[in-house]
C-alpha cells in the first residue's frame, strides 16, 4: 500500500505587534506524519518565517493551513526530504535494519 503523508501547522508563535501590523507570525511549528494503513512515521520540527514590510500582510484570522505550510516550504523546509524521512521510518518498520537477539547460548 502506498504512503499518504498529511502535512499539519500545530502551533504558530507571534508577535503581539510588529511593524504596525498585529499578530505577525514567526515560527511555525508542523508535523509531516505518513501511514501505510499499518504502519506510521513522522517528523515534527518548527521554520522560522519572516513578515517584510510592505509585502502583502494577511490578517492571523484570516491565515489557512495551506498558506503556512507554502510559507515552510519557501523557507526551506524541503518538502520531498522530510516525507522520504517520514518514509524511511516506514520502511524500517517494514524491515527493520537492526535486531536485537538474545544470545545464542541461552535458551
Amino acid at each position: 500500500m502506498a504512503t499518504t503523508f498529511t502535512w499539519t501547522v500545530t502551533q504558530l508563535n507571534c508577535y503581539p505587534q510588529y511593524d504596525n501590523q498585529t499578530d505577525v507570525v514567526f515560527t511555525v511549528h508542523w508535523t509531516c506524519s505518513g501511514t501505510d494503513g499499518t504502519y506510521n512515521g513522522s517528523v515534527y520540527s518548527t521554520c522560522g518565517v519572516t513578515y517584510v514590510a510592505g509585502t502583502p500582510y494577511t490578517p492571523y484570522a484570516d491565515l489557512t493551513q495551506d498558506q503556512v505550510l507554502g510559507w515552510i516550504w519557501t523557507s526551506g523546509v524541503d518538502k520531498i526530504a522530510t516525507e522520504a524521512a517520514v518514509q524511511q521510518q516506514i520502511d524500517n518498520q517494514i524491515n527493520p535494519p537492526v535486531v536485537a537477539l538474545p544470545p545464542p547460548w541461552n535458551p
